[in-house]
């Protein structure tokens, strides 16, 4: 494909936005935390995101500790009514993934067992993205059950299993704490999850505002910096900021060609012996995340290539990025 026109498409993207295609590339999962007062917006941002930016399926739940499993089962499945007209949204409709909207779910419904409802179950697939609000108050029977879906990549419910998509982001959306992510999630799925990402809401939320004209007093200023063209969400997959399949499969392709010297390898091996001897570290750093570490060395290699005279695109991607739950600075000078 032509990487000018993958350059083009990602050039303008938000903090938010970059966060998403670095893990839809490296196929992981991300933490998002930001303040309580802009959390529900957050959750709208994410929303558009997955609609506007990547034309991906969707579905947002608001977790609680009475959250159930059927409910949790249930809300992750994208109904077949919903289908058929929002599949020319994806780009991943060719491959059986089409994107389609599931509103928020009520955890409190009575249970059908009508044989109806049994095979609507079956005919049922799970969204491309999941975006679990408050997923730090959910039970830990949830938490594990989010965890054997990660490393399964199937969920059952009363009547049958569900395959996962190839394209499968999940993305716990809580409110940041003084004691740290790692905190508010149990500790053999915070190992699996890829990066965090704090959102300071000086930041603003560029589709947020872009689409419906919210904006606030505090983000006023701030969002008049950088507008970006508006999106509607009837836009077509060959629209210019909608990132398709292709473009996520040639950064996927670059990143797997990336190599290091052997001073940079020295140089990232430092920094993982550093966070595994400092007291600081809770736990330690386990060999996952120690992976998941190089793993996004890579993927951000390439953004770097494309950018290295952006220098505001540099220093957004080198202080966003997190990994497991720990900060690691990402350096231009360090990937190149």
């Amino acid at each position: 494909m032509e990487y000018s026109s993958l350059h083009d498409r990602i050039e303008d993207l938000s903090d938010i936005e970059a966060v998403v295609l670095l893990c839809l590339v490296a196929r992981q999962h991300c933490i998002i935390d930001t303040e309580r007062e802009v959390l529900d917006d957050l959750e709208n941002e994410l929303i558009l995101i997955a609609e506007n930016i990547f034309g991906l399926s969707h579905a947002t739940l608001d977790c609680s500790p009475s959250m159930t499993v059927e409910g949790f089962s249930n809300a992750v499945l994208a109904p077949d009514a919903e289908r058929q007209g929002y599949d020319r949204l994806s780009p991943f409709a060719a491959s059986g993934e089409g994107g389609r909207s599931v509103d928020r779910l009520s955890f409190g419904g009575g249970r059908s067992s009508s044989r109806v409802r049994a095979s609507v179950l079956d005919d049922r697939k799970v969204v491309n993205v999941v975006i679990a609000k408050n997923f730090d108050q959910a039970p830990d029977h949830i938490q594990l059950l989010t965890l054997d879906v990660i490393r399964t990549k199937r969920i059952y419910t009363r009547t049958s299993f569900h395959s996962v998509p190839m394209t499968f982001l999940f993305i716990p959306l809580i409110e940041s704490k003084p004691q740290g992510l790692s905190s508010s999630l149990n500790l053999h799925l915070n190992d699996h999850i890829f990066m965090s990402y704090y959102h300071d809401p000086q930041n603003g939320l560029m589709n947020l505002e872009e689409s419906s004209g919210w904006l606030s007093d505090d983000q006023g200023s701030i969002s008049s910096v950088i507008r970006k063209p508006s999106l509607v969400l009837s836009k077509e997959p060959n629209e210019p900021y909608l990132i398709r399949e292709e473009h996520i499969n040639a950064l996927r392709e670059l990143s797997d060609n990336v190599t290091f010297s052997a001073e940079i390898s020295s140089y990232l091996q430092d920094i993982i012996i550093a966070l595994r001897m400092n007291r600081g570290v809770a736990g330690g750093l386990t060999p996952i995340s120690t992976r998941h570490f190089q793993l996004l060395s890579r993927l951000v290699q390439p953004l770097f290539s494309y950018f290295k005279y952006n220098h505001s695109f540099a220093y957004q991607m080198s202080r966003t990025l997190t990994t497991s739950g720990l900060c690691f600075p990402v350096l231009s000078s360090a990937c190149c």
